[in-house]
Formats: structure tokens, sequence, C-alpha cells
């Protein structure tokens, strides 16, 4: 049996809300739908931490934080490195894949290619190893058009503020790594089935979508942001008032302009993504080639009176998940799948479909029995981030798709939603007398497994309080990057 090619297509920081093929009216998505209209939708796919670096660990190894390592970014945290056992383009590449990244991996060092054959890099603004210049900027800087640089626009990496893009719309990252991407199908090694991993920096900020789709957006009516009926903690003038502002309100105006921004970029990346299927389509191997659309983690744009990402909330932690067969595997598949499932399952669901081995170091499940409509192997899913932007929205939480527990350690508050009716969580109802005897399943669904770490964040079968404790660190990363080291 031939085995299939295996496109992954990755954007930063996309919400799963924000594609027509998940019941957003106002977005137009049609390369995407279309896509998902061919292959099954996930509807309940969430990230393991909502945050660049820990949730590509998990990808990229199919292994849950605890295991990578990496549990966030920010206290107590480190980069990703290497030292990996077994990675998804490492297994492929020993199944006789060619394989190739492209545009936003954020390993360290930023040239360690983690299994990769070979990767060009857009790298946004980092610069994490000495000397590193992007492969984006490089190509940037030798074909721009005037005085100008890639954020000469006055945006930070992380602002909640907008604006159309400063220079051509030729040199805008999204339309680099999709010329990378279809440059790699035709210089490729066409003896061997590849796998290739276009990753996108955007829709992550800054919200700098070229000016056709910026001006699209600014002129429509969009979604306004969800408010809980809890979210008054989050209105704190004095962290408003920053470029990178983590939580806060900002003006009706502004949050509409960066709500415009988000969008534009994401209907701008649809039509590159159309771009690369018709190329596959043109060269006979769309229906040899496996393809999957997710994002990393999503982003708050304001609900909540929250920015940026790393919460448990929906708009941060719930991806799109999209995974069209090879053809001919397209009259057994459910359209749609609602249990829940997390990134670390592409990389088993991938290699079983390249008729790999799976190495026991995977913790995730293959999605390939979900999509044919056979039993759920789990009943619900966890996640998790360290502290980042302050000590109090440090996070664990556990979700079904229906409903949602949250716990924050460092103030010892839970939070619990009712997702069924109330996707926006606008009513937290751990305090309802209606709900408690779901508060306690879900908080014993926590601490069944919190407990297997024997970290400190249970005692006596009941959660442990950590504020004033140390960050907490997973001991699996200082034993992985010694040996990466040596």
């Amino acid at each position: 049996m031939q085995k299939p090619n295996v496109l992954v297509i990755m954007t930063d920081q996309q919400r799963w809300d924000t594609l027509g093929c998940y019941g957003n009216s106002v977005i137009e998505t049609p390369n995407l739908d279309w896509l998902a209209s061919e292959g099954t939708i996930f509807t309940n796919a969430y990230t393991p931490s909502p945050s660049c670096v820990p949730a590509r660990a998990s990808l990229l190894t199919g292994m849950d934080p605890w295991n990578t390592g990496v549990l966030g970014m920010g206290g107590g945290q480190g980069p990703m490195g290497g030292g990996f056992a077994h990675t998804l383009p490492g297994e492929l590449s020993r199944a006789g894949y060619h394989t190739q990244g492209v545009g936003k991996m954020h390993f360290h060092p930023q040239r360690l290619l983690n299994g990769f054959h070979n990767t060009v890099l857009d790298e946004s603004g980092r610069v994490e190893s000495p000397g590193f210049v992007s492969d984006y900027k490089a190509w940037f800087d030798a074909n721009k058009t005037g005085d100008y640089g890639i954020t000469d626009h006055g945006i930070d990496w992380n602002s909640w503020m907008a604006r159309p893009y400063h220079a051509p719309e030729f040199l805008h990252p999204t339309n680099w790594t999709v010329n990378r991407s279809i440059e790699f199908l035709e210089k490729r090694d066409p003896s061997r089935p590849f796998f290739l991993m276009t990753s996108f920096a955007r829709p992550h900020s800054p919200y700098d979508a070229p000016s056709f789709y910026f001006d699209l957006y600014r002129g429509k009516k969009l979604p306004e942001p969800f408010m809980g009926d809890w979210a008054g903690r989050h209105n704190v003038p004095e962290d408003a008032a920053k470029p990178d502002a983590w939580r806060g309100v900002r003006s009706p105006e502004e949050i509409h302009r960066a709500r415009a921004g988000y969008y534009g970029s994401i209907h701008h990346i649809d039509h590159q993504i159309g771009r690369l299927l018709f190329h596959l389509k043109k060269t006979g191997l769309l229906d040899e080639t496996l393809i999957v659309f997710t994002s990393d983690h999503g982003d708050m744009l304001g609900d909540h009176h929250l920015w940026r990402k790393t919460y448990a909330y929906e708009g941060s932690s719930h991806i799109p998940l999209l995974v069209k067969l090879p053809g001919g595997g397209q009259e057994t598949r459910l359209k749609k799948v609602e249990a829940p499932v997390v990134l670390q399952d592409l990389m088993p669901t991938l290699l079983e479909a390249a008729g790999a081995g799976i190495p026991d170091t995977v913790d995730g499940v293959s999605l390939l029995g979900l999509i044919r409509g056979e039993q759920a192997q789990r009943r619900f899913v966890h996640g998790e981030h360290s502290t980042c932007y302050a000590e109090e929205q440090e996070m664990q939480y556990v979700t079904d798709g229906e409903m949602k527990y949250i716990w924050f350690p460092r103030l010892n508050e839970e939070q619990l939603f009712d997702l069924r009716g109330d996707r926006e969580e606008t009513r937290d109802v751990s305090g309802c007398p209606e709900y408690r005897e779901d508060l306690d399943m879900w908080r014993q669904r926590l601490i069944a497994v919190l407990e297997s770490r024997n970290a400190g964040l249970t005692e006596n079968g009941k959660l442990a309080p950590q504020a004033g404790r140390p960050y907490l660190v997973s001991p699996h990363y200082k034993k992985r990057m010694s040996l990466f080291r040596t």
C-alpha cells in the first residue's frame, strides 16, 4: 500500500470559532471550508497548553506537557530545545519520508531540526541564537522596495493594536510561507512521500493584515467580546494601559480594529492556503495527501477583558482541527467528531496513516478510529499553563467539550462552566447548588490527573494551594535537556 503524503497546515494563535465551517457567518474562509467538506471537523479540539512553545512541543512529540517538560512560557519554564527521543518529523523520516518545516518552528537553538531534514524559518522578531537571521527576514531585506523593516508599522508582536500591513502584500510573511512551501513541493525528492509542515506566523499579533483584508472587516459588524458575569476582576486600568496588555478594557473602536485585523489575517491566510491546495491539485498530489489544519492555541481578543493567550477559556484553549484523508477513504469517515481531542493526538494519527510504528513515549491517541466512527478512547482532556503574565493566571483545566473545570493553583480558586448552553463561558456555575455534584466530579478528575505527578499539586486527595511555593517544574525537562547537551 502506497504511503500517503502528509501536509500539516498550522496557524499561530487562531481561536476555534474563526472559520465558516465552525459556524462563523462573518469571516470568509472558503478554502478551509472546502477542506472541511472533504474531511472531518473536530468540534472539541483543545490545546494541552495555550501558548506557542508548550503546544508545539506536544504536537511535535505526541507527549503531554508534563512529559515534554514544557508547562508553559514564563515562571520556571525554559525553551523547547531538543533531546526528544521521538518526534513526528523524525519518525516519518525514519519511515522513508522527505520532511520539511516551513515558517514558525520556535525551536531552541533556532536552527535545531528536531527530526526534520530541513527547515526554512520565519521566527517573527525572535533572535535567540547568536547571529541568527531568519530566512524570511533575509528574504524580506533582499526584496523590499524601500527603507523599512518587517515591523516598521510600529505594532509589537503581542500587542492588541492593529493597522494594515505597511509594505507591499507580496512581502507579507503569510505569502512567503506559502511560496516556500510550494518551492519545497517543486524541489522535493519525487521518489519518496513527503511530510510538509506549513506553519504560519499569523494571525498571531501584530494584527497587520494587508489593506484589502483589513478594510474588508473594518467596515463589517464583527462579533462582540464575550463577557462573563465574573470578568470584572480583569478590569485593571494600569494593566490595560500597556501596549501588550494581557488584561484590561480598551475602547470599542480599539477592540473592533483588533478584531478586524485578526479576521483579515485569517482571510488572507485562507487565500494563501488556497494557492497551496491548488498547487497540490494541479500536480496530481491532492488525492494522495493527508491534510491536517490546526492551530497551536487561540486568542482572547478582549473576551472577559482578556488579551493574548495562556488561559483555559474557550477563546484561548479551544482550537480548530480539520483532517482530510487521502482519496479513497472519504466514504468511511464522519463529517464531524464531537469527542474531545488534543494536539498530541496528531503524531499517532499521522504515524498510523503512514504505516509507521507509534513510540511508547507518545501520550496521544490516533484520531483515525474516531474518523471511522469508533468509540472514543478518552472521556475528557487536560490542559495547563504555568505562571506567565501574573501568578494569578497559572491554571489547570479539564473538559469534555460539554463541561469545563478550571483551577487556579496560586489563588486556590475554581470555576465551572456548562458549555452545552454557555459556550461563551459567561456564567460561572461553580457556586450553584444544582451543579454541586458536577463540580465535585470534575474536581476529582483533575485530582486524578495531578496525583500521579507527585509534584505537590495534591495533598491527602485534595488540590493543594500553590501560593508562595516555587514555580512548578517538570523533572522531565531537566533530564531531557541534560541529554541534549551531552
